[in-house]
């Protein structure tokens, strides 16, 4: 192959590249229901619903809700310190919750129901962690083993673990009242990292998939990846959940301590390839 022949094929190669990158990029914009980027303040910079940041005392007081970060300091915003551009840092484990409402910015669907959630932490669990539980993300219209998501870090492990909730109606996934402690762990509905790569001063990717939930079969799936790797799943099973939209908040940084950064909510459930994409692009670049 001579010279010209070689540049030839090489800027062919690079254009189709670019193609490629340009119709995933515009497919994850069609997908894209909501995005948070905090860089130019609390308002998400995209969203189908309330575009609103509140804050409320409790889980159980967000009808007490008031707009903006809570006063007193314990969610601040990080000038700079996102991921890119802002982030925000939530300094004590016991603050106020921290919420943005699900009505439309969540794609809750009766039947056939499927999306994505991606985020992004900064933080060291072992050195920067309170003892307990901690929920960096929580949706739900009523708790956290009622009908709900969440990504958790757990309270006692040596490391500690990373895992994903998925909890449908607690009639569904429980149906014997079991108490949770009794339940083996292999039976709970949680996936779990024991050695997620979570580091002072490095930022993690976290985007939990979910699909056919609320069909009525077992063939539910919900998926966790980190850093774009995929992590595990939770074995096909019925997943309903029964919402009331207009009560379902998506909470963050629950007894959480650290920076975060980068809501996006996607109203499908993203391919493995999207979900390594979004490891390096900035989502804001999808809808201006």
């Amino acid at each position: 192959m001579n010279v010209r022949l070689s540049t030839r094929f090489l800027l062919v190669v690079f254009l189709l590249g670019a193609l490629s990158r340009t119709e995933a990029n515009e497919a994850l914009r069609k997908a894209l229901i909501f995005h948070a980027s905090f860089d130019t303040g609390l308002q998400a910079d995209f969203a189908l619903g309330e575009k609103r940041l509140f804050h409320a005392p409790a889980m159980n007081k967000r009808s007490e809700a008031k707009p903006g970060l809570p006063p007193s300091g314990e969610v601040v915003v990080a000038a700079g310190a996102g991921k890119f551009g802002n982030g925000l840092r939530f300094v004590k484990k016991k603050s106020p919750v921290v919420f943005f409402e699900a009505e439309k910015n969540f794609p809750y669907a009766t039947s056939n129901w499927s999306g994505s959630v991606s985020f992004w932490l900064s933080l060291d669990p072992e050195t920067e962690l309170e003892p307990g539980y901690t929920d960096p993300i929580q949706i739900t219209p009523r708790a956290w083993n009622d009908a709900a998501f969440f990504v958790e870090f757990g309270k006692d492990e040596k490391p500690r673990q990373f895992r994903l909730g998925v909890y449908a109606d607690f009639k569904v996934w429980n149906p014997d009242n079991r108490d949770w402690n009794s339940i083996p762990w292999p039976e709970k509905p949680l996936v779990s990292v024991e050695r997620p790569p979570f580091a002072k001063g490095k930022w993690t990717h976290i985007v939990f998939t979910f699909e056919n939930f609320n069909t009525g079969k077992p063939n539910g799936v919900p998926i966790l990846y980190l850093d774009g790797q995929r992590q595990g799943q939770l074995s096909p099973r019925v997943q309903t959940f029964t919402w009331d939209p207009a009560k379902t908040s998506i909470m963050l940084g629950l007894s959480y301590i650290g920076l975060w950064d980068e809501l996006s909510i996607f109203n499908r459930a993203l391919t493995p390839d999207e979900v390594r994409t979004l490891t390096t692009l900035r989502v804001t670049d999808l809808i201006k």
